[in-house]
């Protein structure tokens, strides 16, 4: 057994890796952990074997043995955490399947955590995709303690690393079905995932998967989310390879404190719904009759196809695409009579920018001038839908792009229109993310300092917080000179505004201090005045003032011609002089020959840029040992000095420099106005576009209305012709009748006559025969009969001409002859002068009455009928 075990220890690792004894797999385990953390670097010789053939760790990872398991999974941690990227890389493919399976279901805690500890590894030292795919694979096994594992597995991810790092959206698509599955620990586990993504994510998450699930598990949710609002917002407990290098990599002089800092604050960063989104194409989903029914005339078709617009792009994300049409209607919709048409429009391009965020940048031009010319409407409502579409047109660009537009409309004459660009005004303060630049700084205090002044005591006080908002990004030093003009009310009131402002924006002069204290560093001891009038001439510094004791070497060196020329004759006093300057100098060398080598120790020591300085001043190798032993000293001290000064700038080359900068200011203030000039011809091209587009749209409905109004002509003058015609017709109908009337009252005129005579002949005769003491009574019914029948023959005229214009002409054939002649003759009959005829006369008189009633009535009839005639052509 001894002899084994001694061969186990000899065999490598690779093979014990593979042995059939547990034993054996584990002590090599065991043993490979050792070697990995013993390693120097990642490049080691001892990862090489599991680099190419990483099938070894499949096999570690999975041991069939629970305790040599634990030591294969300890194994693995270990070569990934030395073994550096490549070791992650080779070796993922083959081991987070068996992790999961064998690691994160095991019955040991160990080795659950070790699984655990292996699957961060694998994320803290390359991606999380691949790493999150193959655990999204195993939620479909039919084994729920797999499921489990691995939704417990997934919690510990977010909460080690955020949602930065690990990407949620997969995860939160797949909630629901395991919210639904039957396995009460699965949904457990489900919920506990769910509560880790709410920390990081809020509401946000609800988008993707809230609506899938029963209405009991929202109300748990619901529950346990109560108790995660009252936390502090999560921070990134784990950090990358890459970041730890970057920490590392920082100086030590504070700033790795600031990278700690950025990293925590791009945790910090609010994910809305947006990020969470998938993109939806509403091009194709807006109705093919928009266009139309904006060019109504009608508000309530206009509004109509708003609405059906706003049911389309209310969306959390729109993908981007061509909304220049619909981008115009919308800008020409705020000038809309109707207030429940802007209404609707200020919706749509809130949705609209919210959707397309920095996609809707390029359309800003064109909305925001018609919004800000619209905030004079008065009614709250309309406010509010104005002042939500300008925070999110806003929100896709940026202050340096809407602060024109802002301030050209700070100066409308409207007082409500003054206030709400000005309140818009504050929030883009408050919620920008960059802080403006000193340009963009002076306009807006310029513009709050004139608001200042205003009549209307909101407008001061809006100025006031304008004022303190821009304080509370840039500071009080740099604002203090716009303060000035100021007396002690103002100021303290903008102070109070600006310490109750809450704003994002980083003060952008703060990075700049380190760069001021870093450029004296190399001018400490000689840059103490100059360099104050611009940080930016280093190399000003030591102009001619440190090189004029240059020129000194070589007047020493002219003193020493003669005995240059002298040189095979007197060379003692040059040597006496070396000595001297050496004694002075301490140096190490007593031969005369040193004399020549004592400057070069001098030089030695200090930079190599000081060492051809010998060789210019030098007259030649006779003269220099002669003329240089005297002021090496003075020249020894002097190179610390001088050995910065190499790279000077003449006065000619300043002089160009500063030539130069002064033409760059120029050329940034032409720069700056010609971009200002374009910025304003281009929003009055727009002006005009928008002025052409109403003037068309004015054209096509006068056009309209004309054609109307000749349609109406047209329709007029029919029936004014109909109405003529009818009148004609009427008036020879009546002419006709009139004809009748008189044609019958000369019919009925000579019969009348001719009976009267013969009544009066008849009664003359009964008046001789009758005996005389009849008394004269009995002839008075006789005279009133014959006057009855004169009336009668006139009325029943009247009544026939009546009758046959009220009734049709058939009736006036049928009834003619019963009230005409036919009834004259009746009652000529019954006028005989016999004695028995008076019971027939009292008879004729009754119904003689009545047909006169009769009569009366229908000539009432027919004169209403001609009255009512009359009216009529009065009126056509």
């Amino acid at each position: 057994m001894a002899d084994q075990e001694e061969d186990f220890s000899s065999l490598p690792l690779v093979d014990r890796f593979a042995h059939k004894n547990w034993k054996v797999r584990k002590q090599g385990y065991e043993d490979a952990a050792k070697t990995f953390e013993a390693t120097p670097d990642e490049s080691d010789p001892a990862f090489r074997p599991f680099l190419f053939d990483s099938g070894l760790w499949k096999g570690a990872v999975a041991d069939s043995n629970v305790a040599a398991q634990q030591d294969g999974i300890n194994a693995l941690c270990a070569f990934l955490k030395f073994g550096g990227q490549q070791a992650c890389t080779r070796s993922r493919s083959v081991t987070i399947t068996p992790i999961v399976e064998k690691g994160l279901s095991s019955t040991r805690a160990a080795t659950k955590q070790s699984a655990l500890e292996a699957l961060l590894l694998y994320i803290e030292l390359d991606r999380s995709d691949p790493i999150i795919d193959d655990l999204l694979q195993s939620l479909n096994n039919k084994q729920p303690k797999l499921i489990a594992a691995t939704l417990s597995a997934f919690a510990a991810i977010f909460h080690a690393y955020g949602i930065k790092i690990v990407d949620p959206k997969p995860v939160l698509k797949a909630l629901p079905k395991v919210f639904g599955h039957a396995d009460k620990n699965v949904r457990a586990e489900a919920q506990n995932l769910a509560v880790e993504l709410y920390r990081w994510l809020r509401e946000a998450m609800k988008t993707l998967f809230w609506n899938e699930l029963k209405p009991v598990q929202q109300q748990d949710l619901e529950k346990l989310f109560e108790a995660v609002k009252q936390e502090p917002p999560p921070k990134q407990e784990r950090l990358l390879r890459s970041q730890q290098a970057a920490v590392e990599a920082a100086p030590t002089d504070g700033h790795e404190d600031d990278v700690e800092a950025e990293i925590e604050e791009d945790q910090l960063r609010e994910i809305d719904a947006f990020d969470l989104a998938e993109p939806v194409d509403v091009i194709n989903k807006v109705p093919p009759d928009f266009g139309e029914s904006m060019a109504s005339s009608k508000w309530k078709d206009r509004k109509d196809a708003l609405d059906a617009l706003f049911a389309v792009v209310n969306t959390d994300r729109i993908k981007d695409g061509p909304f220049d049409d619909i981008v115009g209607a919308l800008a020409k919709s705020m000038k809309d009579a109707n207030i429940a048409v802007v209404t609707v429009a200020a919706n749509c391009i809130e949705c609209l920018a919210k959707g397309l965020r920095h996609g809707f940048a390029k359309y800003r031009s064109r909305i925001m001038p018609a919004i800000l010319e619209r905030l004079k409407e008065k009614k709250q409502s309309v406010a509010d839908a104005l002042g939500a579409a300008l925070d999110a047109v806003f929100a896709s660009t940026g202050l340096s792009e809407c602060l024109e537009d802002i301030l050209e409309f700070l100066k409308n004459k409207n007082p409500q229109v003054k206030s709400e660009t000005l309140k818009f005004l504050i929030r883009c303060l408050k919620t920008t993310k960059e802080a403006p630049s000193k340009p963009e700084v002076k306009l807006i205090a310029e513009s709050a300092t004139k608001l200042l002044t205003e009549s209307v005591e909101a407008t001061r006080a809006a100025g006031a917080e304008t004022f303190g908002t821009l304080m509370k990004i840039m500071g009080e030093r740099p604002m203090g000179s716009y303060m000035e003009g100021l007396d002690d009310i103002r100021k303290t009131k903008i102070k109070e505004y600006c310490d109750a402002a809450e704003v994002k924006a980083k003060d952008k002069p703060k990075p700049v201090a380190p760069l001021a204290k870093a450029a004296p560093v190399g001018q400490k001891k000689t840059a103490t005045k100059k360099p104050a009038l611009g940080m930016k001439k280093p190399a000003a510094r030591p102009a001619t003032p440190p090189e004029e004791p240059a020129p000194v070497p070589p007047k020493t060196a002219s003193k020493s011609i003669p005995s240059k020329l002298s040189a095979p004759k007197a060379l003692v006093p040059p040597q006496k002089t070396g000595l001297q300057g050496l004694k002075k100098l301490s140096g190490p060398g007593s031969v005369a020959p040193a004399s020549v080598q004592s400057p070069r120790r001098n030089i030695t020591p200090q930079e190599e840029d000081t060492v051809p300085i010998p060789s210019k001043l030098g007259r030649g190798l006779a003269g220099r040992p002669l003329a240089r032993p005297a002021p090496s000293s003075t020249t020894a001290s002097e190179p610390p000095a001088s050995a910065p000064q190499a790279p000077s700038i003449t006065p000619g080359e300043r002089l160009e420099l500063e030539n130069l900068r002064s033409e760059k200011e120029s050329l940034l203030r032409t720069n700056e106005d010609l971009r200002a000039s374009s910025s304003k011809f281009q929003s009055q091209i727009h002006e005009l576009q928008n002025q052409n587009a109403q003037l068309i749209e004015d054209h096509t409905r006068n056009v309209l209305s004309i054609k109307a109004k000749e349609t109406q002509l047209v329709r007029a003058r029919s029936d004014a012709e109909s109405a003529e015609a009818q009148c004609q017709r009427l008036s020879r109908e009546l002419d006709r009748l009139k004809r009748e009337v008189k044609r019958m009252e000369s019919e009925r005129s000579p019969s009348s006559a001719a009976s009267d005579s013969i009544y009066r002949d008849k009664q003359s005769n009964n008046s001789n025969s009758a005996p005389t003491e009849r008394p004269a009574s009995a002839t008075q019914p006789m005279r009133i009969n014959s006057s009855n029948s004169l009336t009668d023959s006139k009325d029943t005229g009247y009544q026939r001409a009546a009758r046959s214009y009220a009734i049709s002409p058939s009736e006036e054939k049928e009834n003619g002859g019963l009230d005409g002649a036919d009834g004259e003759k009746i009652s000529a009959r019954n006028r005989s002068p016999v004695k028995g005829a008076q019971p027939p006369a009292r008879r004729e008189v009754s119904g003689e009455g009545e047909s006169w009633k009769r009569a009366a009535e229908v000539t009432s009839q027919l004169k209403a009928r001609i009255e009512l005639m009359k009216v009529g052509l009065l009126l056509f």
